[in-house]
């Protein structure tokens, strides 16, 4: 009679137990590693961080109407729909949108007088 009881038991006991070989979870380092660029991959821009003076306002830089001016030649050619050309932003910027938009005229076409100044 104690056969069947020990053997119900063991039985129990051995539905408790995991299978040995259930695949064990990857640790998290190795889900978090940095991707790795290829050696054949062509070259990546970096990200610059504006230096403090060139993140100033245009207006703190050049004064009212050196601001006023640049901002006046940038909306004279930027094609943009909404151009950077605000006296708050830095005057790289604005010149930047200038260069830009001068730059798209095609060799032969006549560019605004904002283009050359």
């Amino acid at each position: 009679m104690r056969l069947p009881i020990l053997l119900t038991a063991a039985l129990l006991l051995a539905a408790c137990q995991p299978p040995a070989e259930a695949p064990a979870a990857p640790a998290p380092a190795e889900a978090a590693q940095d991707p790795v660029m290829p050696a054949d991959a062509p070259p990546q821009e970096e990200a610059i961080a504006p230096t403090e003076a060139s993140s100033t306002s245009c207006t703190l830089d050049q004064g009212s109407d050196g601001a006023m001016e640049l901002v006046r030649r940038c909306m004279a050619v930027s094609p943009a729909s909404h151009p950077p050309c605000n006296p708050e932003n830095p005057c790289q910027l604005i010149q930047d949108e200038i260069d830009r938009s001068c730059a798209m005229y095609k060799p032969g076409e006549t560019k605004p007088a904002e283009c050359t100044a």
